[in-house]
């Protein structure tokens, strides 16, 4: 991508120092933390610019601040409208108690009840929720519509300059906590607010600096947009990476990437699972999916960086407990050791001890079995799921079904089916 010089700056670094003045008080200076566990894995300098550690768990209170405290005080009687289903609402709301704005937040019905709380929580009396519609796009409309209605202020996620200026402080405070040179600076890209703020400030004041945007592999709505040359909807995304998956950028966010960026890398979801586990294990730091996509992105850039000084913004933490055996189970399926197969059983005595005799490896661990015998038919189908303790083993297995007699399909690669069943 062609970094265009010509053209002055559209967000100045005037309004990003102006950003952290209204900042200062409201939002954590939080630190930059060397890795090491992760700069002895890569043979780099790997630092974590730690957003999970703001005061709502992640950084978007810096642009929903920023855009709220500009408001006028006949803009300010008239309230402020968003939606979101996670750490935009709660960085609105905390907004809102603080600068003694009404606000009207606006959710998906099956948000989880533990996002809504926090969203109370930090809005106080301040906010109201309102759980609307089945997907985020239908709860976007509903609260736009609603914006409008009102005249009130809409606060957008990402796509507003001011959204962009306040969290353009991230790559500011980047910078004057550094004390080397910065080679490659790594963020997470949903709509593409952060990356733009972030990398604004770094290219007028480290320009050398690689700027990596990273998004989840099944919601890649930047970087298709990138390649094509223009903005492109996505007519279906996987949502698993909540934080990131977005169906289009915004128009202000997609020119800056455009410009800004080096490169857009997507991450599969699998790999931000194991490392999300990794990091949690290894280094005691709980992180949502959105805010491990920077650290799983290194794994593609490994040879690029060796020696190197490499910052990953950790953009946020907010994870729900309950989320965290789906998160085992896609990790364990992303490391070939987890598999799933529709098996075609003989109805008479003794198909199963075959199977587990001829078909299994003395470590194999059956995790799933469901059979229903049913009278009248000489054969019927079986649901099973198997753990192995390498990956690699399933190719010996799937020839030793066949070799046996046994039919099957294999259903790990497909994740809709296999989600009613698991």
């Amino acid at each position: 991508m062609e970094n265009a010089t010509a053209a002055p700056p559209i967000v100045t670094l005037k309004n990003v120092a102006r950003a952290a003045r209204l900042l200062k008080g409201v939002i954590s200076k939080t630190p930059l933390l060397l890795n090491l566990g992760l700069s002895r894995a890569y043979e780099a300098q790997v630092y974590l610019k730690r957003e999970d550690l703001q005061v709502v768990r992640s950084y978007k209170i810096r642009g929903a601040y920023n855009k709220m405290a500009g408001l006028t005080a006949a803009e300010g009687a008239l309230n402020v409208v968003c939606a979101s289903a996670g750490n935009h609402a709660q960085g609105v709301a905390y907004a809102c108690q603080l600068l003694g704005l009404k606000g009207y937040i606006f959710m998906p019905a099956q948000t989880p009840a533990q996002k809504v709380d926090k969203v109370r929580l930090f809005g106080q009396e301040q906010v109201e929720v309102i759980l609307t519609g089945r997907t985020f796009d239908d709860t976007f409309k509903t609260a736009r519509e609603f914006c409008d209605e009102r005249g009130s202020t809409f606060v957008h996620p990402f796509d507003d300059l001011a959204i962009v200026e306040g969290q353009a402080t991230v790559g500011l405070e980047i910078l004057k906590a550094a004390t080397t040179r910065i080679d490659y600076c790594f963020m997470a890209i949903g709509g593409g607010g952060l990356a733009s703020g972030v990398g604004s400030v770094f290219r007028q004041l480290s320009p050398h600096t690689k700027l990596i945007g990273v998004q989840p592999l099944g919601a890649p709505s930047m970087q298709r947009s990138i390649a094509a040359g223009h903005r492109q909807a996505l007519s279906q995304i996987e949502s698993f990476v909540d934080g990131a998956a977005v169906k289009c950028p915004g128009a202000l966010t997609f020119e800056l990437c455009r410009e800004l960026l080096d490169d857009v890398v997507l991450v599969p979801e699998g790999q931000v699972c194991l490392d999300l586990l990794k990091m949690y294990n290894e280094e005691g730091i709980v992180l949502e999916p959105a805010g491990t996509l920077c650290i799983s992105a290194l794994h593609q850039y490994a040879e690029q960086i060796k020696g190197k000084n490499v910052v990953c913004v950790v953009s946020g933490s907010n994870n729900d407990i309950t989320r965290m055996e789906d998160i085992k189970e896609r990790a364990t399926r992303y490391q070939g050791r987890k598999h799933y197969f529709m098996v075609t059983f003989d109805q008479q005595p003794g198909a199963l001890r075959r199977f587990v005799n001829s078909v299994l490896l003395p470590e194999d661990d059956i995790i799933h079995f469901q059979y229903i015998k049913k009278n009248n038919k000489e054969k019927g189908p079986v649901f099973v799921g198997i753990e192995q303790k390498q990956a690699g083993e399933v190719d010996g297995m799937q020839s030793r079904m066949l070799a046996e007699g046994f039919t099957y399909e294999y259903l790990n690669d497909k994740p809709d089916f296999l989600s009613l069943l698991v």
